[in-house]
């Protein structure tokens, strides 16, 4: 009999931990999305949402390292216009307690984006902390 009530509390709490696990996969995956959303209909207003306002971008341009606030970068280069030509995907989420990683391929004509975000989940709700990316010939 307690093996039975053991077995069905190791299976409650493991049930209860996936359970949150795909909450915060969904909450993360709605995160990125509104930079995604807000980058194709180039609206900054949705980008936003997706970052903290300390949020770093650090990328390598022109054989140098830069390292930029993300929401002051998108503001100054998100301005009202049609929807862009682009295609995006989530390739994948990775969740660890609090804190969550997600890569994400945004593909031009010519060229692809390669976008790994760092999250942080802060007064129960996921945020872009930081960002790194690399810009891909096709």
């Amino acid at each position: 009999m307690r093996t039975s009530i053991t077995l069905l509390l190791i299976t409650l709490s493991l049930s209860a931990n996936l359970f949150a696990q795909g909450s915060d996969y969904t909450q993360i995956e709605k995160t990125v999305s509104y930079y995604l959303e807000g980058g194709t209909n180039n609206d900054f207003e949705t980008l936003k949402k997706a970052f903290h306002e300390t949020a770093t971008m650090k990328f390598i341009r022109n054989g140098e390292y830069k390292e930029v606030n993300a929401l002051e970068f998108f503001k100054n280069a998100v301005k009202p216009g049609p929807k862009q030509n682009r295609t995006t995907h989530i390739a994948y989420i990775n969740v660890s307690g609090n804190v969550a990683s997600a890569k994400l391929e945004i593909d031009y004509k010519t060229f692809s984006f390669i976008d790994y975000m760092n999250l942080i989940k802060i007064n129960g709700e996921w945020k872009v902390v930081s960002k790194i990316f690399y810009r891909q010939k096709r």
